[in-house]
């Protein structure tokens, strides 16, 4: 990476995303989705989110995007604060996103070519019909769509090809960084590769910065630079992909790298599940102190009282654990 790449070009600070939920007559609680959640990511980088699913990641994407309106917490793109309107407009210019569902995300009474040029009228990005016309296609080539495609509806397609859609769509203003909510999970096995190293070649075609959203580990750690870990709405860990994948030190990270299926049979005998215990609790009552420490095999009383500090253990490895140093 040259030194303009390194750049930090996304930056959350103490991020959180609360809403409000019916629990009787006149009374609402606040559902903490997500709470109190910092993270930075490089221009040219991917930072891969997992965790299980209702741990908050989609709100995380949502929410940075401004498609929530942040509850607190502040938003930094490119060392500048997005907070105004006009911020947001500008924001939306550089930052978009590929939804989870190509089903849903795309409307079925519009045709390709309206669906993808939909940004470019919105922002007004050409200065005739033929110019919005050869930059649908131009999108569609890049992601590997016919042309004849054009003039079609969306539910003439296939999943993957939906999908691709979406990601033309998502290009169609050049942005610098993309939120991609699990863009291949609701993708057939053997067309999820295909997604995923297209996300490869147009990031390094086009430059582009992910936040890359998911649930499988394998997925995230095949695209990924670094990978943050979170459990009902608050980050615990957060490393280089190779370095979380080796070296887990938070014991909710333990347990997900456990169930990653090994191909050889011989490192498969002898790694050993860690089964946790219990269901994840609902955010509406979020255990005190740690939120892990329900289901975490090493809690203690001290785990109850305060939550513990999300710090660097090493450099570039950061954990939220009160027993991180006992424990590794």
């Amino acid at each position: 990476m040259s030194e303009n790449e390194k750049r930090t070009l996304v930056e959350v600070r103490d991020l959180k995303q609360y809403f409000d939920v019916n629990v009787g007559m006149f009374k609402t609680r606040p559902l903490k989705a997500v709470d109190g959640v910092s993270f930075s990511i490089k221009k040219g980088e991917t930072l891969g989110l997992v965790g299980e699913s209702g741990c908050g990641k989609t709100t995380v994407g949502r929410t940075l995007l401004h498609l929530y309106t942040p509850t607190a917490g502040e938003i930094l793109f490119d060392g500048k604060p997005v907070k105004t309107k006009e911020d947001i407009l500008n924001f939306r210019k550089k930052a978009t996103m590929v939804f989870q569902d190509p089903y849903s995300s795309l409307n079925p009474r519009m045709t390709v070519s309206d669906i993808i040029g939909e940004p470019l009228d919105i922002h007004r990005m050409y200065a005739d019909k033929q110019q919005r016309h050869d930059r649908i296609l131009e999108l569609m080539e890049h992601v590997g769509l016919n042309s004849e495609h054009a003039a079609r509806y969306a539910h003439e397609f296939s999943g993957g090809q939906r999908q691709r859609i979406g990601i033309a769509r998502a290009l169609a203003l050049n942005p610098e960084f993309i939120v991609c909510d699990e863009p291949v999970s609701a993708l057939d096995v053997s067309i999820q590769a295909q997604v995923i190293n297209m996300f490869d070649e147009l990031q390094e075609q086009m430059g582009l910065t992910y936040l890359f959203i998911a649930h499988d580990i394998l997925v995230v750690r095949h695209i990924s630079d670094r990978i943050a870990v979170m459990y009902l709405g608050k980050m615990v860990e957060l490393a280089d992909a190779r370095e979380i994948y080796d070296h887990p030190l938070h014991p909710y990270t333990k347990s997900l790298m456990s169930a990653v299926p090994q191909p050889d049979p011989k490192v498969a005998r002898a790694n050993k599940r860690i089964v946790l215990s219990g269901d994840i609790p609902s955010p509406l009552n979020a255990p005190s102190g740690c939120p892990f420490r329900t289901r975490c095999p090493h809690a203690t009383a001290a785990c109850a009282e305060a939550m513990p500090e999300f710090k660097e253990v090493s450099p570039g490895h950061f954990a939220a654990c009160h027993r991180i140093a006992e424990l590794n």
